[in-house]
């Protein structure tokens, strides 16, 4: 049973502000006077439809305080370009960071919203010489333009995925650099890192997207410990089970990560939290 079928309606986030950045983080605030540990990522690390995501449930289970930096929808473009953010992650005793698709970044192809990544602002002449059939005035978001240019030529797609995964690498490696301490690279999914396969791909992929396990081994290497996380059967049946959300959110609940695979993860992330403190 989720528990807006209670009749609690949508769930509060409790939005704020930390320092001179210009993003909107989950709160309540916590204090980063104190030693606390930093968490950047995605709508999964913002815990979108829960009322304890898995930073929460760290903070409850290892008694150290949770920074949550995650952004809904984030690409690694929001945090390299967010000093603060960065400088608080570098000041944590620890920083832990979703692994995140390669398909919410600008790069030589698109150019994406520097805050919400998600958002496809324009085509380079590049990728408009090489999709000449494509009128890409028609995307507002980068997931719906990518499927389509699947859709039209899997052939040049692979040319577009070859530069997405390239840019990844690079921006992971200078955000995993300018965190300078201790870092736990953490890959929260339902399913493990695909190998990667030859010729084009077939279908645009689960999230994060075009993350391959070959490219998890090359940035491993510039993180301290690297945990994966598969949502569990049990997990995956569950579902919305201990979600709260509205009824016009209930499509989109049911395509995020439950309760039970926060659980999973937050027990995942406290083992290596104990390794490396």
């Amino acid at each position: 049973m989720t528990i807006d079928a209670l009749g609690l309606g949508a769930l509060d986030y409790l939005p704020c502000r930390y320092g001179n950045s210009k993003l909107l983080f989950r709160g309540p605030k916590r204090s980063l006077d104190e030693p606390y540990i930093a968490f950047i990522g995605g709508t999964e690390t913002y815990g979108k439809f829960l009322a304890k995501p898995f930073p929460v449930l760290v903070e409850e289970e290892f008694g150290k305080t949770a920074a949550n930096f995650g952004v809904p929808n984030a690409g690694i473009d929001v945090f390299v370009n967010d000093p603060f953010i960065l400088g608080a992650a570098a000041q944590a005793d620890v920083a832990v960071i979703q692994v995140l698709g390669a398909q919410n970044m600008t790069n030589r192809f698109y150019a994406v919203h520097p805050r919400r990544n998600d958002r496809f602002v324009s085509a380079s002449s590049l990728l408009a010489t090489i999709y000449r059939e494509v009128d890409f005035a028609d995307f507002h978001f980068t997931k719906h333009m990518l499927s389509k240019l699947l859709e039209v030529s899997p052939d040049r797609f692979a040319t577009v995925l070859q530069e997405l995964q390239q840019a990844w690498l690079a921006r992971m490696r200078l955000m995993l650099s300018q965190v300078r301490g201790k870092s736990v690279l953490l890959w929260f999914s339902e399913q493990k890192p695909r190998d990667a396969g030859r010729g084009p791909p077939h279908s645009i992929g689960n999230d994060p997207l075009f993350i391959t396990r070959q490219m998890m081994d090359e940035i491993a290497g510039h993180a301290t410990h690297v945990v994966e996380v598969v949502a569990s059967p049990r997990a995956r049946v569950m579902g919305t089970e201990g979600m709260i959300f509205a009824e016009m959110e209930a499509m989109a609940a049911e395509e995020m990560l439950g309760q039970q695979a926060h659980i999973e993860a937050a027990d995942a992330v406290v083992s290596a939290l104990h390794r490396i403190l």
